[in-house]
């Protein structure tokens, strides 16, 4: 029967205060790696049970959700969607249920450990399928691209999740080995909120006015409760003019380049983050439309509510590297291996 305890702390002082690090009961403010995996797994899981919705096996899954993701795109991005929503509409149950399946089958692999690996390159190429074709690279190439509206896409930020969650150490037969996200998460991290900044200056965003209109167009599609509050933030936008736009392309930059610094920086890169994607899930995503009958999956606020936990992972990975010679690196505990701060025997 193994038995976890505290590693024995050298001998301190009894006056001296009480050690604050690696203590047992700490509430964990961080995902690692398997932590991510699990997470994308139940994401999966929801987007398999939504493409299941009665409205998705006719020919409206088709008309409303792929075919709009090619409006003013240009022609080598509309082509391919356009292609694809002909395809599916023509075979609207059997496209669906293959969506379905696909992503039913990715959500279980993941929760799986021994099927874990090849789950998650598979979720790669299938998010990049789904970016591609599915959301016509998230409005980027057309100038439509909004962090308010869901930029740069869900499916973007699966792969990128489901890469940062790779397993440490090779395949094998014995417990899945983890640990806290690799360092360079915190640079796509960075360059993911500079390009959401950035995205502020596309044509579409870049005044007051469009930025209004677009929250506006969002509230003649959601419940009446939202709608308000979809309305009173375009009211707000308006008023606002080139002020509220530059909080817009300052505010995501900020919270970016914050992201490759380290310890309160860092962390306070990665609450910043949560806040902006709790209010833009709110404002403008409305929930990710899931009460619509058409929600394909809950769009990019949950998503970089994980990124942000993911990179928290990363402040504890540079804090165990500068722990004292002889700690233990950190291995996921649910693995079977040893994790900082604690011992097995």
């Amino acid at each position: 029967m193994s038995v976890v305890d505290t590693v024995v702390t050298p001998a301190r002082s009894s006056a001296g205060p009480p050690p604050t690090t690696a203590r047992s009961g700490a509430v964990r403010t961080s995902l690692d790696r398997r932590g991510v995996r699990i997470t994308l797994g139940m994401l999966w899981l929801l987007d398999g049970l939504l493409q299941l919705q009665p409205a998705m096996v006719t020919t409206r899954f088709a008309r409303q959700v792929v075919a709009p993701a090619a409006a003013g795109q240009p022609g080598w991005v509309a082509w391919p969607v356009l292609h694809a929503a002909k395809l599916v509409s023509a075979h609207a149950l059997a496209s669906d249920l293959g969506f379905a399946l696909v992503q039913l089958a990715l959500g279980v692999f993941l929760l799986v450990p021994r099927t874990a690996r090849p789950a998650l390159a598979a979720s790669v190429v299938w998010a990049a399928g789904v970016w591609a074709v599915g959301e016509g690279f998230g409005g980027i190439a057309g100038g439509t691209a909004s962090v308010l509206t869901g930029a740069p896409g869900a499916a973007l930020l699966y792969g990128i999740l489901a890469i940062a969650a790779w397993p440490a150490g090779r395949a094998g037969t014995g417990p899945l080995p983890s640990g806290p996200v690799r360092p360079w998460f915190a640079g796509a991290w960075a360059t993911l909120w500079v390009a959401l900044g950035m995205s502020a200056l596309l044509p579409a965003n870049r005044s007051a006015g469009r930025v209004a209109d677009q929250l506006t167009q969002v509230a003649g599609s959601v419940p009446a409760w939202l709608a308000h509050v979809d309305v009173v933030t375009a009211a707000v936008a308006r008023h606002t003019g080139w002020a509220g736009v530059t909080v817009l392309v300052m505010l995501p930059m900020a919270v970016g380049v914050a992201g490759l610094g380290r310890g309160p920086v860092l962390r306070l890169a990665a609450w910043s983050g949560i806040v902006v994607a709790a209010v833009t899930w709110v404002v403008g995503e409305s929930f990710g439309q899931l009460g619509s009958g058409l929600a394909t999956d809950p769009n990019t606020g949950p998503l970089l509510f994980v990124a942000a936990l993911a990179l928290l992972g990363t402040a504890d990975r540079r804090r165990m590297q500068g722990a004292p010679t002889g700690a233990d690196p950190a291995v996921d505990p649910g693995s079977g291996h040893r994790s900082a701060g604690v011992a097995h025997r």
